[in-house]
């Protein structure tokens, strides 16, 4: 073996040595280390004895500590919003009062002032635990602000508004702002959401609301809750919301988001648009206290400005009057029903026609009973040239009842040649069979917006008038403590005067109008009919019933007056024998007619085909 060799195994023999020392001097000074904790906690467990315990809770999951230092070191970890008390605070002006809490910094009572619940008690559109409005945050893993702490920050501007910063501190420079601001006289609300440190390019908006029962008949109430959305473009779509759950969703640019109750709601308006909206809506029947309920997740887009991104929304909350939600130049007065469906061309008629009239008579008459008068007193003077037309109408033809019946008994059972014979007659006399209608096919359209206006306008809520103490409601004078199928389980007074009324006026127009024998069923119509709408309108607005009963009787003293002062039926017999002496001019829907009844006769002649096939 070389030099070198015996060397290196040498140094090699030295450092284990010194390794082998050196290690245990180690292990003895971490033993004695080890002894004087173990000696240490002796100690303290003994000068800090645990609680004594009865019994310990089986399938317990966690285990109480024998001190609160961990937990306390584990707090002090954890940002400051995410620890907390929650505070409830005021927000409030003129129109609304806000309760708002520092928990999630989100409205959980919203009463409107100036309004009182049917009972007469504090209207809430909404309150309580089932209200709630968060964003969700892009960090621990969709942190929602509503487990979120706030510190609440109050002031009022120079101008009247009050303003409560509510602001989250997640530490490390992260902090989230949510701020409200509540102009002094308005419903509507604006909302800010500032994220600090915080990247995104939009949030989720989850907003959760139940209404609460405000009206007389809680069943009314959920057969007029809605939800709207409205598009960027005037577009948009409304849901009833029934007793099943219903969804809706929707990837294009939306506005606003509203959940309407009868008289009263709440929207959420983007600065921009909404880019997503996903709606889930229903109603509970066991629950008597809420209307309908609606949980929506809207995405709200950011802005990115110095440190910060920020999103920007109003809320609106108040009632759905419709000058109030028309200032706003959004299309919340949507939400006021005046025609949908099949009817929704009656809407243009509330808009541009009675609604006018309506807000006209209202700025210099207080009572809306009296309003309801005026207004149909003026549209029968509108129509009352139509009116004419149709009596007149009427008139001839109860003129010419002598002749057609004696072309009935020349003519027999041919009820085609009659038709036939019918028609040269009504000609050559210059009468047109279709002139009564005319009335009625301008008065139809009015009608229909009536039954959509009344109902809708909050300005009829809680009017008294005569025995009825609520115009948007029925009156109701006897309730039996049953329900009667198709009618229901009260009387509603009004609803018995429109019935009486209507068979008045059926019995009227029957005795003034020619019948034809051989359509029985058209005898009994008239009367048949008001019987069957007793039933229907029995749970509908006393100031709806009203106008009904109302304009029934101003038809039977129109028709009247008509009758006795301006038609002279032995003029219109003279005139009538007068123009069959001039060569006929006939119109085209009499020339149309005619071929018509010529062809149907010819067909009738032609006999029907056998089949010879065996």
């Amino acid at each position: 073996m070389d030099s070198n060799k015996v060397i290196g195994f040498s140094l090699l023999a030295v450092l284990a040595v010194v390794y082998f020392f050196y290690n245990q001097h180690e292990q003895k000074a971490y033993e004695k280390y080890r002894k004087a904790k173990i000696e240490d906690s002796i100690a303290y467990v003994k000068a800090h004895p645990l609680p004594k315990v009865d019994s310990v809770a089986p399938n317990s999951a966690t285990i109480a500590p024998a001190n609160d230092s961990v937990a306390e070191a584990m707090k002090k970890l954890q940002p400051p919003a995410y620890n907390g008390t929650a505070q409830t605070l005021t927000l409030e002006n003129k129109k609304i009062s806000l309760q708002l809490t520092s928990k999630g910094a989100y409205p959980v009572a919203a009463e409107i002032k100036g309004y009182k619940t049917y009972g007469q008690k504090t209207l809430y559109l909404f309150n309580g635990a089932g209200n709630k409005l968060s964003a969700i945050l892009p960090f621990d893993n969709g942190k929602s602000t509503a487990d979120l702490y706030f510190t609440p920050q109050s002031r009022t501007e120079a101008n009247g508004d009050k303003t409560i910063d509510f602001v989250a501190d997640l530490n490390n420079g992260k902090k989230v702002d949510i701020i409200y601001t509540l102009p002094a006289d308005d419903y509507m609300v604006r909302c800010n959401i500032v994220l600090t440190g915080i990247a995104a390019a939009n949030l989720d908006l989850k907003w959760d609301i139940s209404g609460l029962k405000t009206e007389k008949d809680i069943v009314n109430e959920r057969q007029g809750a809605q939800v709207y959305y409205h598009g960027k473009n005037d577009d948009g779509d409304y849901f009833t919301i029934a007793h099943e759950e219903k969804t809706a969703h929707s990837d294009a640019p939306t506005t606003w988001f509203g959940f309407r109750k009868q008289y009263f709601s709440a929207a959420l308006i983007a600065e921009d648009a909404f880019t997503k909206m996903d709606a889930k809506f229903y109603s509970k029947e066991s629950d008597s206290t809420i209307v309908a309920q609606n949980s929506t997740t809207l995405q709200l887009p950011l802005k990115i400005g110095a440190g910060a991104q920020s999103g920007a929304f109003k809320w609106y909350i108040g009632p759905n009057d419709y000058r109030t939600l028309q200032s706003y130049k959004i299309g919340l007065d949507n939400m006021v029903p005046l025609g949908y469906g099949i009817m929704a061309f009656v809407k243009y008629i509330n808009k541009y026609a009675l609604i006018p009239i309506f807000y006209f008579l209202s700025s210099f008459v207080g009572n809306y009973a009296i309003i309801i008068m005026l207004m149909t007193i003026f549209i029968r003077l509108i129509l009352s040239f139509f009116t004419y037309k149709s009596y007149l109408s009427s008139a001839k033809m109860r003129v010419l009842k002598p002749e057609l019946d004696e072309l009935r008994e020349k003519i027999g059972d041919d009820q085609q040649k009659f038709s036939m014979e019918q028609m040269k007659l009504y000609k050559s006399a210059g009468v047109n069979p279709l002139g009564g209608c005319l009335p009625m096919l301008f008065q139809l359209p009015i009608l229909l917006s009536m039954y959509y206006m009344f109902p809708s306008f909050i300005e009829f809520r809680q009017q008294h008038f005569l025995w009825a103490n609520d115009l948007s409601t029925y009156d109701s004078i006897l309730n039996f403590g049953f329900s009667i199928p198709a009618y229901g389980d009260h009387v509603s007074l009004f609803t018995l005067m429109m019935t009486a009324s209507s068979l008045f006026l059926a019995v009227y127009n029957r005795n003034m109008t020619p019948q034809d024998p051989n359509n029985p069923m058209m005898k009994y119509m008239p009367y048949i009919f008001p019987v069957i709408l007793m039933g229907v309108f029995n749970k509908m607005a006393a100031a709806l019933t009203f106008y009904y009963t109302f304009s029934n009787v101003l038809s039977i003293a129109q028709q009247f007056i008509i009758q006795k002062y301006f038609i002279d039926e032995k003029a219109i017999h003279a005139q009538l024998q007068e123009n069959k002496s001039k060569p006929p001019t006939p119109s085209k829907w009499s020339q149309k007619l005619e071929e018509m009844q010529r062809m149907q006769a010819e067909r009738a002649k032609v006999p029907p085909r056998t089949n010879n096939k065996k």
